[in-house]
């Protein structure tokens, strides 16, 4: 497993990817996990599911420097926590790259996705027309961008029946690789607005967002 990205976001915030390289016994060999944790991983089929999930907490065994226990579970919601430490946590996975954000004091989430041209074929889908009408002539990795930023933001919020399409906005911005713009969630309660961060790497998109506050 090889870092091949690392970014500081302030003090208390980063997120990192590293590259799949190993099997799926040299990742087991650098966890501590219980039996249940065992199991889950019995249940999944061999091959990328079983390295994306063993590569994510090899990764965040490896961010958060520490050698005890690491009590990552998942709630009703399907979103993962740490049990026996503060830090806020997102996972995310693709192909052959894992990626991880934490942060000590405030709510996140991360998202890395392949860029593929089959996005075009859902992109009403996820994106309304108004969206839609200021993508600009790098469409499938303006529409990546897009993409990243809703999962990001869904992962942040951690709940369910939270739609791309229907609760989370994006205003207007110029696609140019890397940069940040602003999305809302509209959750019906309430209406949050967050600045997202996206970056192109290596054929993959990256989106992260993190609750506004200290970093």
């Amino acid at each position: 497993m090889s870092l091949v990205y690392h970014k500081e976001l302030g003090p208390f915030t980063s997120f990192a990817i590293w590259k799949i390289e190993e099997s799926a016994e040299d990742l087991l060999a650098q966890l501590q996990l219980k039996h249940h944790e065992i199991s889950y991983l019995d249940t999944l089929i061999n091959g990328k599911r079983n390295l994306h999930w063993l590569s994510t907490r090899v990764l965040l065994r490896k961010m958060m420097d520490t050698d005890e226990y690491i009590d990552c579970q998942i709630d009703s919601s399907g979103k993962p926590y740490l049990a026996n430490f503060p830090h806020f946590i997102s996972l995310s996975h693709s192909f052959d790259y894992a990626a991880v954000m934490i942060s000590k004091n405030r709510a996140v989430g991360i998202d890395i996705e392949l860029i593929k041209d089959k996005i075009e074929r859902i992109a009403r889908k996820f994106m309304r027309k108004d969206e839609l009408d200021f993508i600009s002539q790098d469409r499938i990795e303006h529409l990546y961008a897009c993409w990243c930023a809703k999962e990001a933001i869904y992962k942040l919020h951690g709940k369910k029946n939270i739609s791309f399409l229907d609760h989370i906005r994006i205003k207007p911005f110029k696609y140019s690789g890397t940069g940040t713009f602003e999305a809302s969630l509209d959750t019906g309660n309430s209406i949050n607005t967050y600045t997202v961060h996206y970056d192109k790497f290596e054929g993959y998109m990256i989106g992260y967002v993190a609750e506004d506050g200290e970093k």
